[in-house]
């Protein structure tokens, strides 16, 4: 008889229990910081949330693009608002350029003599008298 009581008391305490503080072992993402906009007003869902070990976010998205000669680079586009910019990266080099001008779908991103078109999955990088064409992969 002591051995009911004691269970149904347990099994009372935490079904009380789960109901006041709810499971804390789920996680829970907001659902109004997800929602990214591109640079034409439009959601883009390729654009995230990165957070790292302290709990700042950052929104950063990498790619992949291809020269027409096949040499790949590393693209890392910051979409936060106080600090737009991209980074190319190729050849342990990383050439970070500020975001210009938005219109549609094209972005221009400027610094010194180097200026970078993105549209659609097309980057183009004017570097002097040097134009280098290069295009989204899928890796």
């Amino acid at each position: 008889m002591i051995k009911k009581v004691t269970v149904l008391i347990l099994l009372f305490g935490i079904i009380i229990g789960c109901k006041q503080e709810g499971n804390k072992a789920v996680l829970k993402t907001p659902t109004t910081d997800t929602l990214i906009l591109a640079d034409n007003g439009k959601v883009d869902s390729t654009i995230s949330y990165n957070i790292d070990v302290n709990g700042k976010k950052s929104l950063k998205t990498n790619f992949v693009y291809a020269a027409t000669d096949g040499t790949l680079v590393k693209v890392v586009f910051n979409y936060d608002p106080k600090d737009y910019k991209v980074a190319i990266t190729n050849n342990n080099k990383t050439f970070t350029l500020d975001k210009k001008l938005a219109k549609g779908n094209e972005t221009i991103y400027e610094k010194d003599d180097m200026k970078v078109l993105v549209k659609g999955d097309s980057l183009i990088i004017h570097q002097g008298k040097n134009i280098i064409e290069l295009v989204k992969t899928k890796i």
